[in-house]
């Protein structure tokens, strides 16, 4: 996707309210159970993460390195993804939202 569609779609979903924690627990919940059944495919877990690493970047701090910051997003997420970091524990600071 282009950065305008990243943006619009980053707009449209703050807009119905979905960075709630609750539904990323969820939704990181779901494609382990959806991996697991065979049903979804490393590459579109991939994917899935470039997609989160991208929103994600829209909104950091710009005093931070954009290559360090998705660097550390796309290994905690490799975490998460795997079940090698529990779902549900608070990010490293520098991911932490200002």
């Amino acid at each position: 996707m282009s950065e305008r569609e990243d943006r619009r779609i980053h707009d449209d979903v703050s807009l119905v309210g979905l960075r709630a924690h609750a539904t990323a627990v969820g939704f990181v919940t779901l494609a382990r159970e959806l991996v697991k059944a065979g049903v979804l495919e490393e590459g579109a877990v991939e994917r899935i993460k470039d997609a989160i690493v991208r929103e994600l970047s829209l909104g950091r701090s710009r005093s931070s390195s954009a290559e360090e910051f998705e660097r550390t997003t796309r290994h905690r997420l490799d975490g998460l993804f795997s079940g090698r970091e529990p779902v549900g524990e608070a990010p490293p600071p520098e991911m932490a939202e200002n």
